[in-house]
C-alpha cells in the first residue's frame, strides 16, 4: 500500500498544476509556507485538515478532491 502522505502530495501536485501554478504561488494563495508545500508534494508532511482546507481553497476545489487518489 503506498504511503498515504505520498498519495496527497501527488494529488496536491497535479491539481496545482492543472491551475497552472508554481508551488510559491499555491503557498501564497493558501497562506502557507513554500518549503511546507514542497515537503506536502514530497509527501513528508502529516497534513491537518485545517491546512488541506486552504489548499483546496486556494485550487479552487471541495476538500475531498484532494483525497480522491489514483489507485
Amino acid at each position: 500500500m503506498t504511503d498515504i502522505k505520498k498519495q496527497l502530495g501527488k494529488k496536491v501536485k497535479e491539481l496545482r498544476l492543472r491551475a497552472g501554478y508554481s508551488q510559491e504561488e499555491l503557498a501564497s494563495r493558501a497562506g502557507l509556507h513554500r518549503t511546507y508545500m514542497s515537503d506536502i508534494e514530497r509527501g513528508k508532511r502529516n497534513v491537518s485538515i485545517e491546512n488541506i482546507k486552504k489548499i483546496a481553497d486556494a485550487l479552487n476545489v471541495d476538500p475531498s478532491e484532494l483525497l480522491k487518489f489514483h489507485q
